[in-house]
């Protein structure tokens, strides 16, 4: 029988040099054992101002074994600027526990760029769980619109830990570090921007 859920992974505020700002992850499935909808989308952005970045994801997802599904599908960028985009990625569970995300996109300005997220969750008690979380950015060319350089553009490592009340509500704290590099730091300094930092995080994680 088709089954569906919701997942808000990070709903969080963000402290950091400056001015503060919000992050929201979520993504939603409906469908078989086999074949789902998949949608996902990412926000973020400072209090007080437009988002810096919105981006939403329309895929179908094809298990190609018990713990991987391959996803093809399109994304679209409200922000910074409006673009549409080709998606084929890899999304599941690796040796461990791992869960795994990575993504190629082809914009419709034809650009080339790539994502990989990579989570675990580690119980250290039956309601406390620590998180690491690793993403990087890649990209083909340099996309100055985007302030974007070739190759490895981003990286942000993430250490959070949550309270699970019940399975479907577990706030959570923890700290974050970005960094920009090549053309991006550059193009970011040319801006008057920071490259990168700490921030603390605060947030919620809910599934339905």
């Amino acid at each position: 029988m088709p089954a569906s859920k919701l997942l808000i992974d990070q709903l969080e505020t963000r402290a950091r040099r400056g001015r503060d700002g919000y992050y929201l992850n979520a993504e939603a499935w409906y469908g078989g054992d086999i074949d789902k909808l998949w949608l996902k989308t990412e926000i973020e952005g400072e209090y007080g101002r437009k988002a810096e970045q919105a981006e939403f994801q329309a895929l179908w997802s094809h298990a190609i074994d018990p713990w991987f599904n391959l996803q093809a599908g399109a994304r679209f960028d409200a922000r910074p600027d409006t673009r549409g985009h080709l998606v084929l990625g890899v999304e599941g569970l690796a040796p461990y526990w791992i869960e795994v995300d990575a993504a190629a996109f082809l914009s419709d300005k034809g650009d080339v760029t790539a994502r990989v997220e990579v989570e675990h969750d580690m119980r250290l008690t039956q309601k406390l769980i620590l998180q690491p979380r690793v993403e990087l950015d890649f990209a083909a060319q340099d996309i100055p619109r985007q302030q974007i350089g070739s190759g490895l553009s981003s990286a942000e490592l993430g250490l959070r830990l949550r309270y699970q009340i019940v399975p479907q509500f577990a706030p959570y704290v923890g700290v974050n570090y970005e960094r920009a590099f090549g053309d991006t730091r550059r193009f970011r300094t040319q801006d008057g921007e920071s490259p990168g930092g700490w921030q603390f995080v605060a947030g919620l994680r809910t599934w339905f």
